[in-house]
């Protein structure tokens, strides 16, 4: 076998780093560990997506080296109800068929103006 790359050893000891910067917050070893495996199946010859995620992994070692990370978390897209072939809505949002409120915030609480004015 031969010798590892440079890129490699960069990207081996920013795994060590991550790993023991995210050691006392919650979900950061988890997430490190998740976010390696997820592109771990990358093509050694795509050395600009590598490079990419290298620096990106370097921002989140700085970011979880500061003193304001206390834990490590991930934005999950809700899963609605499937989207029939032939529905035109794009994926991801709400159907308008429902008679409640398009938006949170409609009806929470609001009242609504009289025609009258009052």
């Amino acid at each position: 076998m031969s010798r590892p790359s440079r890129l490699q050893r960069q990207v081996l000891s920013l795994y060590r780093e991550l790993l023991r910067a995210g050691r006392g917050k919650p979900g950061a070893e988890a997430r490190v560990r998740a976010e390696f495996r997820q592109h771990a199946s990358l093509p050694r010859s795509d050395v600009l997506r590598i490079e990419y995620l290298y620096r990106r992994g370097r921002r989140q070692l700085q970011l979880l080296r500061s003193g304001h990370a206390t834990a490590m978390g991930t934005f999950v897209r809700p899963r609605g109800p499937r989207e029939e072939p032939g529905d035109t809505a794009t994926p991801g949002t709400p159907r308008k068929d429902s008679d409640g409120p398009e938006s949170p915030c409609e009806g929470a609480g609001a009242q609504e103006t009289r025609s009258d004015g009052r």
